[in-house]
């Protein structure tokens, strides 16, 4: 049977399942053909919206007995093309998951399905006292999150997306429901598998369900502002900041270019179009004190302006919509334009010589690509804004690919938060030797030996 008629064959059999929700609708399908960073469209041949882990078991019994692709989707928020249907196949829509199943208060603990996003979580938990930290900036579900091992402007306190998971459900390729971790902080015993599953991007199973870790919320947050003539300075003052082992709450890095962008978008009256930093302090009221006397040292030393302050939770609450609106404000910055956003991350000795060389290799291509970037963990985004038409692409690419070789270069890694998808597969080889690829294609073979899950995504073809 070719793929095609294996298509039909399965859809006709989930139809009578899942009834009205299974879509073949053209506009559904091309909502599910890309994510918010990769332009390129590759549409399923049909959704289906999943609202148990038994629908999800469902559909992959049949899809794997058939050998039809299938692609997890959560929000659609994904920057590498993770979520592309580039075989076709059928896209299992995850968004109707959006329970949270318990919350443990006592024990800082609690179970949501995968649909579930950081922003409705935070609303559930906020009569608790609680809170779940990690936080990339969109409307990304938990899930898709922990698919592709998220991070975001909490990391620098509270870690990654990778930290914050005890345990998940998962479907296999074939149809099994495998649970995996405990509500414990600690385990030792067997493989650990869900940190197999996190950052697996579809490949390996398909998440439905996740125990995520909880935090409190701080007795005191302040956020700050301060800004710089000169990047050098600017980044050298996050570095010694880190060095330093001041617990900051977020601490994220604006070039110029990027400043410039979110003052006309954001309308951040009073700011300059220089390199700026901002900062959020969290914990009790002296804890706070000791760390701002400290950092405002260092941002002295480093000749950073006075700190501008927002206490009052509107006024932070506007300063990180600024930081969270930046892909939008650079789109806006420059109308007409492609924005493909990079990742790259390196070790924080480093971050200096990195920014600054990233920097000269942006102004070398003739590309405008502000730089912004959760400086704590020494992690670092441009967005680079491509015109149509001409070698725009070609150059965009290879601007791309400069900055990853600098990355390496340094010790560091191709991608700190957004994944491998499609975008980054030629990364994967430069970054890991060629035992690892065999070991990770030989996972893949075991758990999905038919090959549908997320098909020609995360793992190269084989020279």
């Amino acid at each position: 049977m070719n793929r095609s008629d294996a298509i039909e064959k399965a859809i006709a059999k989930l139809t009578p399942y899942f009834a009205d929700r299974l879509s073949r609708n053209r506009t559904v399908c091309e909502l599910h053909a890309h994510g918010e960073g990769f332009s390129e469209q590759h549409p399923p041949h049909a959704v289906v919206f999943a609202e148990t882990t038994q629908d999800v078991s469902f559909a992959l019994k049949i899809c794997n007995d058939l050998g039809v692709p299938v692609i997890a989707f959560g929000a659609g928020t994904s920057l590498e093309g993770q979520i592309n249907a580039v075989s076709g196949g059928i896209s299992i829509d995850l968004s109707r998951m959006n329970k949270v199943l318990e919350v443990n208060a006592g024990d800082m603990d609690c179970r949501v399905q995968a649909g579930v996003t950081r922003q409705e979580l935070n609303v559930y938990l906020r009569d608790e006292g609680l809170f779940f930290p990690v936080d990339p900036g969109g409307e990304a579900t938990i899930g898709g999150m922990c698919a592709t091992r998220a991070s975001g402007t909490g990391a620098v306190r509270y870690g990654t997306i990778r930290e914050n998971v005890l345990g998940l459900t998962v479907v296999l390729a074939d149809g099994r429901i495998m649970r995996t971790g405990r509500r414990v902080r600690k385990s030792a015993t067997g493989y650990d598998l869900v940190h197999l599953m996190i950052g697996s991007e579809g490949t390996l199973g398909i998440i439905t369900e996740v125990q995520v870790r909880l935090h409190g919320v701080p007795e005191t947050m302040a956020a700050a502002v301060c800004q710089f003539e000169s990047l050098a300075d600017c980044v050298q003052t996050a570095v010694q900041v880190m060095q330093m082992s001041v617990p900051i709450g977020r601490m994220e890095l604006l070039d110029d270019v990027q400043m410039d962008a979110c003052i006309q978008y954001s309308k951040l009256d009073g700011y300059r179009p220089v390199p700026t930093m901002f900062f959020e302090f969290q914990g009790a009221p002296e804890a706070v004190k000791e760390q701002v006397e400290t950092v405002e040292a260092i941002v002295a030393d480093n000749k950073g302006s006075a700190f501008q302050w927002s206490t009052r939770a509107d006024e932070r609450s506007a300063l990180w919509k600024a930081r969270h609106a930046v892909y939008w404000a650079c789109l806006a910055y420059r109308p007409g334009h492609t924005g493909i956003s990079t990742d790259a991350i390196v070790p924080i000795s480093a971050l200096t010589e990195m920014i600054l060389g990233a920097k000269e290799d942006i102004l070398a291509s003739g590309i405008v690509a502000p730089i912004v970037g959760h400086i704590g963990d020494g992690n670092f985004h441009t967005v680079m804004l491509v015109p149509s038409g001409g070698d725009w692409a070609e150059r965009a690419h290879a601007l791309d690919q400069k900055l990853v070789a600098r990355a390496l270069a340094l010790g560091g890694s191709a991608s700190g938060e957004h994944g491998i998808g499609m975008a980054k597969m030629k990364c994967m080889s430069s970054e890991h030797d060629a035992v690892s690829l065999d070991v990770m294609r030989a996972i893949k073979k075991t758990l999905d030996p038919n090959n549908i899950l997320n098909p020609g995504k995360l793992l190269p073809a084989v020279a």
